[in-house]
């Protein structure tokens, strides 16, 4: 047996939505609201899931030794050597990768821009004479 449309019901819906009453604003606030609601919300989803990501990722310690990955012990749940423990060659192991947010791992040995002084040489190009290193090598007439 076939379903009757419910002409009754859209047409209260249809007075609600049409005529300016507070029932009716009411009713396009709620249907607004889930309407940003389902738009916005894998949006969210989507932004909780990768600062997620990277609290989990600043969490995980790999081994010196054996390489395997693990969450938060002091020592390697695989072979059992402590994470912090200086290792057979007597130098201290490597700081866990994923320390920045966005980017890529520090490298090992990073330097100071500050420390550094950095020498330049003017050299004009329009004098003739010799030139200073062979940085530039004219033919001269």
């Amino acid at each position: 047996m076939e379903r009757r449309i419910p002409w009754l019901w859209i047409g209260v819906a249809a007075a609600l939505l049409l005529v300016p009453t507070s029932a009716g604003r009411i009713l396009l606030n709620v249907i607004g609201g889930l309407t940003l609601t389902l738009l916005f919300l894998p949006l969210l989803l989507a932004g909780v899931g990768v600062i997620g990501w990277q609290v989990l990722r600043r969490r995980l310690r790999t081994c010196p030794n054996c390489g395997f990955t693990s969450l938060g012990s002091a020592a390697c749940p695989a072979c059992g050597s402590a994470f912090d423990a200086v290792d057979a060659s007597g130098t201290a192991p490597s700081a866990p990768p994923g320390v920045f947010f966005w980017g890529s791992p520090p490298e090992e040995r990073e330097i100071d821009a500050r420390d550094v002084i950095i020498n330049v040489e003017a050299v004009d190009l329009e004098a003739s004479g010799p030139t200073d290193g062979g940085l530039l090598e004219r033919d001269t007439p």
